[in-house]
Formats: structure tokens, C-alpha cells, sequence
């Protein structure tokens, strides 16, 4: 009987179980609208736990016990959902302890809106801080550029005065005095420009001193000012930082002038280098030229006067072959004739000079022996 009463009590329950007549598809779909609702939940109470972790850091522990019991009892709920006919007391019960507990619509509204000025006051000082950083990179960067140009001033002067313009024409090296010049002159820029920057800094510790005297005089004047006076200040910090966003661009457009101005000034001076390099091979080469036409010229000279000397002994031969006249050929005959005689004569007076050495050198040998037999 029991058994039965049981069954019955659980056939009625099925029955009136709407869940156990939806299809899949609708049981996916209710399944995602759960996870849905449970994400939003879920954010909704870490909004809560930070709004009371920032408002009352002690009662922490409570406001999580608050949130946990509300979680526990919507788990109770889901629980209880399967044996609905069974638990109505307890989870009657429950439903009355988590409308004790829940929030109304305005005090999440309130707490919502609060979050939000929170996240965008964090957002601004994140925007601050980050535009503090950008503000120093960027003046980095533009001291990194100004530095940049300032080496490149430098090692172009220093090529020019030193390594181009200090090179000594007689012995090809580098020039003491001009290096040590170069330097002194750097170090005589480097001290003006030391001045310079100190009284800078004097105008502006005075202009800050004045700024701040004026800002002191408004703050203790702030009480008398009336909205108008703040109107007016608005507008015209609004038109002093349009002028000063104007001036930037100016600087702006300026520095790259500037730059680019350094750029054809570089270019100019490296093609005026090679210009006066350029000068100077010529300059050797004409002085080469001139050199060689002097020496040409000498030659020629030379020439002109050898060539007057040769003419004027071809005019002597000329003459000496006009007033020349041929001998006749008896005489011919007869200098021929006296000519074989005398070699004739020549070759008997040599026999005779030998014969006559060979006696000699007989006389020396006897002479010699009968000197050797009387030393005996």
C-alpha cells in the first residue's frame, strides 16, 4: 500500500514537472540562459565585494558570508527543485532569508553608479600618469634629437677645421695649433652657452617666483572671485592654451625647417669639400702645366739658338762647297804615287826597327850573362 501510494506520488510529480516535457533543443537553450543569468550574477557580486572591500575593508568577511549564503540558498533551490512537493516548507523558508538578504533595484543602481565614477576616476589618473610618462619620453626623445644634431655639428666642424683644414700642405699631418684652437673655441662656445642657460634659469626662477606670488594672492583671493571671474579665467586659459598648442606648432614646424635646413647645409658643405679638393688638383695640375710649358719654352730656346748656330755653319759650308774647286788628275796621280812610296818606306823602316830590337834584346842577354859570370 505504501509502495503504491509512493509510485502514485511520484507519477504526480513528473506530471507536473514542466522540465521533463521540453526537447533538447529547449533544454540547451533554458541551459544557456542559466549560464547567462549565473555570469551576471557573478559579476554583480564581485562589483559588491569590491564596493565593500573599498567602503568597509572589515566587514569583508560578513559581506562574503551575506554573498555565500545567497549563493547557498539558490543552490539550495536548485536542489530542491526535484523534490519540489516534498521541501515547499523549507524552501518557503529559504525564499523569506533571501529577500532579507537581496539588494533593492536602487541600492544596486547607486552602488553601479558609484563603481563607475570609481573606475573612471582610476581611468584618470591612469590618463595622467600615462600622459606624465608620454611627456617625459618625449622630451627625451627630443633631447636625444637635439643631442644628435649637436654631435653631428660637432664631428662636421671638427672634420672641417681639423681633419680637412688642419692638414699641414708640407708635411700632410694634422696641425697642432689648429686642433688646439678648435678646441678652445668649442670650449669658449660651450661656456657661452653654459651663461646663457644660467641666466635662463635665473629669468625663469624669477618668472616662477612671480607665478607663484600670483597664484597665492589668487588662492587667498579665491573666496572674493565670483563665477564670472572663473568664466573669464576659463576662457582665457582656453585661449592661452590655444596660443601655446599654436606656438608648439610653430616650434614644430620650425625644428623640422631647421632640420632639414642642417640637411642642405650638410649636403653644401660636403659638395663645397669636394669642390675645394676638387680646386686644389687643379690648381696642382695647372701649376704642373705651367711648369712643363716653362721647361718647353726653354727647350725652344735652346733649339732656336742651335738651330741659328747650324745655319750659320751651313752658310759657312755653303760657301766653303761654292769656293771649292777640284785639283787636277796629274796631281791626283802623283799624291797617290808619293803615298805608296812613303808606305813603301814606312814598312822598310819597320823591318828595320824590329831587326833592330831583336839585336838589342841579344846584346841585353849577353850583357846579362857576362854580368852573372864577373858576380862568380
Amino acid at each position: 500500500m505504501a509502495d503504491s501510494e509512493s509510485t502514485s506520488e511520484f507519477e504526480s510529480e513528473t506530471v507536473d514537472d514542466p522540465i521533463q516535457n521540453l526537447s533538447n533543443e529547449k533544454l540547451y537553450e533554458l541551459l544557456q540562459n542559466i549560464l547567462t543569468e549565473n555570469e551576471k550574477l557573478t559579476m554583480e557580486n564581485e562589483m559588491f565585494e569590491k564596493f565593500l572591500r573599498r567602503v568597509e575593508p572589515n566587514a569583508l568577511g560578513g559581506g562574503a558570508g551575506l554573498l555565500g549564503s545567497s549563493t547557498a540558498s539558490q543552490a539550495s533551490q536548485q536542489e530542491a527543485a526535484p523534490t519540489r512537493g516534498v521541501r515547499k516548507r523549507s524552501r518557503s523558508k529559504g525564499s523569506a532569508s533571501e529577500r532579507t538578504l537581496r539588494l533593492t533595484a536602487e541600492q544596486k543602481c547607486d552602488i553601479a553608479q558609484r563603481e563607475i565614477e570609481e573606475l573612471r576616476e582610476e581611468l584618470k589618473r591612469m590618463e595622467g600618469d600615462c600622459e606624465k610618462i608620454i611627456d617625459k619620453k618625449l622630451a627625451m626623445i627630443e633631447e636625444t634629437q637635439v643631442r644628435a644634431i649637436e654631435i653631428k655639428k660637432f664631428e662636421h666642424e671638427f672634420h672641417r677645421d681639423v681633419i680637412v683644414g688642419g692638414v699641414s700642405k708640407r708635411t700632410g699631418k694634422v696641425e697642432c695649433e689648429k686642433f688646439e684652437r678648435h678646441h678652445r673655441d668649442l670650449i669658449g662656445k660651450r661656456h657661452a652657452l653654459i651663461n646663457k642657460l644660467v641666466l635662463k634659469n635665473q629669468a625663469l626662477k624669477v618668472s616662477l617666483r612671480k607665478l607663484k606670488s600670483q597664484l597665492r594672492q589668487k588662492e587667498e583671493m579665491g573666496d572674493v572671485l565670483s563665477k564670472v571671474d572663473f568664466d573669464q579665467l576659463k576662457i582665457e586659459n582656453s585661449q592661452y592654451m590655444d596660443k601655446i598648442d599654436e606656438k608648439n606648432q610653430e616650434l614644430l614646424k620650425l625644428k623640422l625647417m631647421a632640420g632639414r635646413t642642417l640637411q642642405v647645409l650638410n649636403q653644401h658643405k660636403k659638395k663645397l669639400a669636394f669642390l675645394n679638393k676638387e680646386l686644389d688638383r687643379i690648381k696642382a695640375d695647372i701649376q704642373q702645366r705651367n711648369d712643363l710649358l716653362r721647361r718647353v719654352d726653354a727647350e725652344a730656346t735652346i733649339a732656336e739658338e742651335e738651330r741659328l748656330k747650324a745655319e750659320v755653319i751651313n752658310r759657312r759650308l755653303r760657301e766653303q762647297l761654292s769656293d771649292y774647286k777640284v785639283p787636277e788628275v796629274l796631281e791626283y796621280v802623283n799624291c797617290m804615287a808619293d803615298l805608296y812610296e812613303l808606305q813603301k818606306k814606312e814598312r822598310i823602316w819597320d823591318r828595320k826597327v824590329d831587326i833592330a830590337k831583336m839585336a838589342v834584346d841579344r846584346h841585353q842577354r849577353i850583357w846579362k850573362q857576362i854580368a852573372k859570370e864577373s858576380q862568380k
